[in-house]
């Protein structure tokens, strides 16, 4: 599995949107510096995901994520592929005996497949919206994390392996 962390607030990024011609679209934005976390792990051969949203990323919270991923997934040993960010190093982190650790190449956000995850929920979930609230960004990406979850074809496809869930591959 790969896994990453994103940061997710009421600081607005205005998107592309469609407007008719010669209008100019009115979109909302707004700079509000508060955030939480989203927290995943994929495996892009089968388009499993496991997500936590989280209010801080730290070996604490690192640790409970772990764990939770431990726990879905109890009959399997999980290769873990992540970032070196300092929580992931901790000596304070707690891994799972079912959960390896093996970490990318420094500056290379590239090869992990969970930043298009990322992409994908702030282009299709957040895209223009101002948030009154920290629990709406919350409540808005639990049901995107929802949603990706119970589509593993979706999170294959957006992880670049969708060649593998196609319903036309046999095994010999």
């Amino acid at each position: 599995m790969f896994q990453d962390e994103g940061r997710f607030g009421r600081i607005s990024t205005p998107r592309r949107c469609w407007a008719p011609s010669g209008m100019r679209p009115d979109v909302p934005s707004q700079i509000v510096r508060e955030y939480t976390y989203a927290f995943a792990a994929l495996s892009p051969h089968d388009g499993a995901m496991d997500s936590l949203v989280l209010p801080q990323v730290n070996a604490q919270t690192m640790s409970l994520f772990l764990r939770e991923v431990g726990l879905r997934h109890p009959d399997e040993f999980i290769l873990m592929v992540m970032d070196g960010a300092g929580w992931h190093k901790s000596v304070e982190l707690e891994v799972p005996e079912n959960v390896h650790l093996v970490f990318l190449p420094p500056y290379s956000p590239q090869l992990n497949p969970v930043e298009h995850i990322w992409e994908s929920i702030r282009e299709n979930w957040f895209r223009n919206e101002v948030f009154r609230s920290m629990d709406g960004v919350e409540n808005r990406l639990v049901q995107a994390l929802r949603a990706l979850e119970n589509d593993p074809e979706k999170v294959a496809s957006l992880s670049g392996f969708p060649w593998i869930i196609s319903s036309n591959l046999t095994t010999t």
